[in-house]
């Protein structure tokens, strides 16, 4: 359930804000977020999971902006993060570092220099390597590095392939046969300190049994580590619960942490969640005004001034966004697309869709928006990129500014020539 409500004058509205007037004050393209729909998607998540010991890490690769990270904080959520750009979002949002934890495949040095000195939940370790140079770090620093390891169950998430990252084929996490090896490993080294385990398989999953699969396959290993001597704190089942963007019937979070609980009893320890796009997709949106329709013997083309440096999801996953318009038109339809001014022709964020016959001028919205937008927008073309608008009841707040020009070229610098 969302707050992007149509009134009884037919006016889109965000909770008790009218989006057209939005627009005339911040002008288009911008994104706008509803902070009641925030509230209610974290207790629907929290709720099934009240009688279980757990820590909820909000994916911030969905939506980093930090005053919704900052309302985060205030419900006791923590923090998945996969840079050094993201920790500091999140320190800087008020999430202690105790709350964090660290995935993604290509650490640097500084960003674990900068997670270690921290003092961050753990590191979600990715390759043997990485074991290595973590420990390495720490002996540096003088300090132990709490570890799990990612563990890749090869279970076939059922979601696009490009998303998908718990099979044998995806770059993520460590082969499940060769995890005993590397946690015997990490044993050994000094500086390591061995506190969970860890496992994420993809996203966008409208499927339990994918997670259920999962559980399985660590309960095993976690039998066989423990066997050898090995103690945990942790589980991190990772997120990837899905949304409904179109006709997708994903499960209810309370179905979902019925199934966890029930696939965890027995092993006694503490759950780490990284849900991201179940909590913020759905609370946002991206709002658009039409610059002109373009006709031809086979198209009707609607263009917008928000394309793929703005939502890149349709040109990347052809992914579905449903399109709304703000002000509610009845009437005859069309078969449309509706498409960016960049210059690539995967600019597009619907194809063949039946839309009300929209005109110069027109407003719509783009749902469903809330997660992988504004955290994946770009400035290609040299487009400024857009702002970010938090609601809250009857009030909003302007959370990012539009960019300047002046922006796109701050830090830039012509050498002088020579000769």
């Amino acid at each position: 359930m969302h707050d992007f409500i149509y009134d009884k004058e037919g006016r889109l509205c965000c909770a008790d804000v009218e989006l057209e007037k939005v627009a005339a004050e911040v002008g288009t393209p911008f994104y706008c977020y509803s902070l009641g729909t925030l509230k209610r998607h974290i207790q629907a998540f929290e709720e099934p999971l009240e009688g279980i010991e757990h820590q909820t890490c909000f994916a911030m690769k969905a939506n980093s902006n930090l005053a919704i990270l900052a309302f985060m904080a205030k419900k006791g959520l923590g923090a998945d993060v996969v840079s050094g750009g993201e920790l500091y979002r999140a320190l800087k949002a008020g999430i202690p570092a105790s709350k964090i934890v660290y995935s993604g495949v290509g650490k640097t040095t500084a960003e674990i220099d900068m997670a270690i000195g921290e003092g961050i939940m753990m590191f979600n370790i990715e390759s043997e390597q990485e074991l290595e140079v973590i420990d390495e770090r720490a002996g540096a620093l003088g300090k132990k590095a709490p570890i799990s390891i990612r563990v890749n169950p090869d279970v076939d998430p059922q979601t696009h392939p490009y998303i998908s990252t718990g099979m044998k084929d995806n770059k993520f996490g460590i082969d499940i046969e060769a995890s005993t090896r590397q946690y015997l490993r990490a044993r050994q080294m000094k500086n390591i300190e061995i506190v969970g385990i860890d496992c994420h398989i993809g996203s966008q999953l409208t499927d339990i049994s994918p997670f259920i699969d999962a559980v399985d396959r660590l309960r095993a290993l976690i039998s066989t580590l423990r066997a050898a001597g090995m103690n945990f704190r942790y589980l991190d089942l990772g997120g990837g619960l899905g949304i409904t963007y179109s006709t997708e019937h994903p499960p209810h979070p309370r179905e979902y942490g019925a199934a966890i609980i029930e696939a965890v009893k027995g092993l006694d320890l503490k759950l780490i969640f990284e849900p991201g796009r179940v909590i913020v997709g759905n609370a946002g949106i991206l709002v658009t005004r039409v610059l002109y329709r373009k006709e031809t013997p086979n198209k009707t083309f609607i263009i917008v001034d928000a394309g793929m440096s703005e939502l890149i999801r349709p040109a990347l996953y052809h992914a579905f966004h449903d399109i709304k318009p703000l002000s509610l038109k009845h009437g005859p339809t069309e078969k449309a697309d509706v498409v960016g001014p960049i210059c690539e022709s995967s600019d597009f964020l619907a194809k063949d869709r039946d839309l009300p016959v929209l005109s110069r001028g027109d407003l719509i919205a783009v749902m469903s928006a809330g997660a992988y937008g504004f955290t994946m927008a770009s400035n290609y073309n040299s487009r400024p990129k857009p702002p970010e608008v938090l609601v809250d009841g009857s009030r909003y707040s302007v959370v990012i500014r539009r960019q300047s020009y002046e922006d796109l070229v701050s830090g830039e610098s012509i050498p002088e020539a020579r000769g």
